[in-house]
């Protein structure tokens, strides 16, 4: 399954979300990622479902800072139970162990809420869990140490490259925990324009290769050209790989 996070076309879909969907859907994509679950919930549905989309997984800051009853509703609408918390946890966080286990200690509540819901909770990554080491290890890693079992990872490949790891290794090592990949290429500098997947520095197949079986999720932060032609590029080299 080959999905689109729709923050790479968020201002297309401020613009014209069913024409945005339409053209994800018609250039081959099978699955997308909402950014924002209470953005028209069924309304979002509806049109996913007609266009033969599937909802692979949702961001959800809302979990971070809303009642969370309304939210895991909303996420139960739009045809998910993965649910992923892309961020909002202060940066200091993953710089001690203190840190990582107050972050973990959040995490496994949201998850103890979600399971009521039947939603499953997952943490995606950016470079700042990944520069600082903690005994050596990137905090992300040993953040998953101590998280509950049933939390999972989506790991951004690109802003885990940006942090210093070695992508594919990471990957190996976090094997049991990793249900997604965000896949995006570029440069390998934090403050420059993405392009499509293939196009970069990023060793995508490798990549690829040591996740088989996490869900490929294209997000391209920001993008120089025209985002549909990206989408279109990255699409087609990742049915090639």
């Amino acid at each position: 399954m080959t999905g689109v996070q729709l923050y790479t076309v968020r201002d297309q879909l401020a613009a014209d979300r069913d024409g945005t969907l339409r053209r994800i859907a018609g250039i081959g994509y099978d699955s997308v990622e909402p950014f924002d679950p209470m953005a028209d919930p069924a309304g979002f549905r509806q049109v996913a479902d007609d266009l033969g989309l599937s909802v692979s997984s949702t961001h959800a800051y809302a979990l971070l800072g809303q009642e969370p009853g309304p939210v895991f509703d909303a996420i139960a609408t739009i045809g998910t139970d993965l649910a992923i918390i892309p961020g909002g946890i202060a940066h200091e966080e993953f710089t001690t162990r203190d840190g990582l286990s107050r972050t973990a200690d959040l995490l496994n509540g949201l998850a103890e809420q979600a399971a009521e819901h039947g939603v499953r909770i997952g943490y995606h990554n950016h470079w700042w869990e990944i520069e600082p080491r903690i005994d050596g290890r990137h905090a992300l890693e040993a953040l998953a140490d101590l998280l509950a079992p049933e939390v999972f990872l989506e790991v951004d490949t690109y802003w885990a490259a940006v942090g210093g790891a070695d992508v594919p290794d990471l990957l190996r090592g976090l094997s049991s925990r990793t249900l997604a990949l965000h896949v995006k290429d570029g440069p390998g500098v934090k403050d420059a324009p993405h392009t499509a997947v293939g196009a970069g520095v990023m060793p995508v197949r490798d990549i690829l290769a040591a996740a088989p079986g996490a869900l490929r999720i294209v997000e391209l932060d920001s993008c120089e050209g025209d985002v549909f032609a990206a989408l279109a590029d990255s699409h087609a080299y990742l049915e090639a790989s």
